[in-house]
């Protein structure tokens, strides 16, 4: 058996594979005489036993869930790892039952993601000995990136928004704690400010003294087109307004007050009072009230000017 194969593996040639072409093969290196030690052989050198439990998104009595240490080309890629310093092999029986049933509630998580098709769920165990499982979330619809080489697509892709990654901790931790256990990742920050930073900002750009990018850089709102002019006799009111006057005002002293009889002032279109006969309607002046005595060429101050029926 030669130590390198002559031809190329299949794969090679899968839509999955994430490199195109000429490729060699590396030659095989020789058998090692003993398998060197994994980081964390011994307790107290291990890596995961010394991190404290906020470097984790969700911990609970006996499990930690933690992620990457700044987003990357997938949606999600978690790790799951036992609380305590063991080995797959090395769980008693209640922990592999409780393995079984956090791998599933991790995978669910994890797919309740927008844009997750799939999760895979891999364990090496070659480069640490203390227990640990990954969980890599495909993307709907990335159909190439189906297959063995998800992780390897994972260090190619480009990062994804770190604000999306950290709202999918968030959701995932909060998913786990429906279960029990501490979710300790929190969602990103809203950028916001205050009604009075606005206000103010606002009054700047009207005065034209800020270059704030928040409102200069904003598209100014088209002017509203000038509504028509309405006729004269139809500015004060759409509706019929009408102006009764059954007393007379206060007489100046030793005048006698006359009677003054009612009158009404339609504004507009105003309906045709039945009570006056046509000819009085016809008349000249009809419609104009009576000026108030005493005020000067017949009119009150500040009072609105009769119009006659004929200039209506």
């Amino acid at each position: 058996m030669p130590d390198t194969p002559a031809n190329l593996p299949d794969f090679v040639s899968w839509p999955s594979f994430p490199f195109e072409g000429d490729l060699r093969v590396k030659p095989l290196e020789p058998i090692a005489d003993h398998e060197p030690p994994r980081q964390g052989e011994d307790a107290g050198s291990c890596l995961a036993c010394s991190a404290p439990d906020e470097a984790y998104i969700w911990v609970s009595e006996r499990w930690r869930v933690r992620a990457m240490d700044r987003p990357t080309g997938l949606p999600m890629v978690l790790i799951l790892e036992s609380r305590s310093h063991l080995d797959l092999g090395d769980l008693p029986n209640l922990l592999a039952a409780e393995l079984g049933v956090m791998t599933v509630r991790l995978e669910r998580a994890i797919r309740s993601l927008d844009g997750v098709a799939r999760v895979h769920v891999n364990r090496w165990g070659d480069g640490s000995a203390h227990l640990h499982l990954w969980f890599l979330a495909r993307p709907t619809g990335r159909l190439q990136l189906r297959g063995s080489f998800l992780s390897l697509w994972d260090e190619i892709l480009p990062p994804i928004p770190e604000s999306q990654w950290r709202e999918n901790l968030a959701l995932v931790a909060a998913w786990l704690a429906e279960f029990g256990g501490r979710p300790l990742a929190e969602p990103p920050r809203i950028e916001w400010q205050a009604p009075s930073t606005l206000l103010s900002q606002s009054e700047a750009v009207a005065a034209g003294t800020t270059d704030s990018p928040l409102l200069s850089d904003a598209p100014t709102p088209p002017a509203e087109p000038a509504q028509p002019r309405e006729p004269a006799q139809f500015a004060e009111s759409a509706q019929p307004t009408a102006v009764v006057s059954g007393t007379a005002p206060a007489a100046a002293p030793g005048v006698r007050p006359q009677p003054v009889e009612e009158t009404r002032t339609f504004v507009g279109t105003a309906p045709v009072d039945q009570s006056v006969g046509a000819a009085a309607r016809t008349a000249p002046g009809y419609g104009v009230p009576a000026a108030p005595p005493g005020s000067p060429e017949g009119s009150s101050p500040g009072a609105r000017p009769a119009t006659s029926s004929a200039a209506s």
